[in-house]
C-alpha cells in the first residue's frame, strides 16, 4: 500500500533510461540509422553509469 509513496532509486532511475534508449534506439534503426546509432551510444553510456554505481 505505501509502495506508492516509495521513491525510485538512482540505480531504478538509470535502468529505465536505459531501457527506452534501447527501445528508441530499436525503434529507430529501421528508419535512421544515424539517431539509432545515437541512441545506442547513449545508452552505453548510462550503462556505464551504472556499472560504477554497483
Amino acid at each position: 500500500m505505501f509502495s506508492i509513496f516509495k521513491k525510485k532509486t538512482e540505480k531504478e532511475k538509470l535502468q529505465e533510461k536505459y531501457e527506452k534508449l534501447q527501445k528508441d534506439s530499436f525503434d529507430l534503426s529501421t528508419t535512421n540509422r544515424k539517431m539509432s546509432d545515437q541512441k545506442a551510444f547513449e545508452a552505453d553510456e548510462v550503462m556505464k553509469q551504472l556499472e560504477k554505481l554497483k
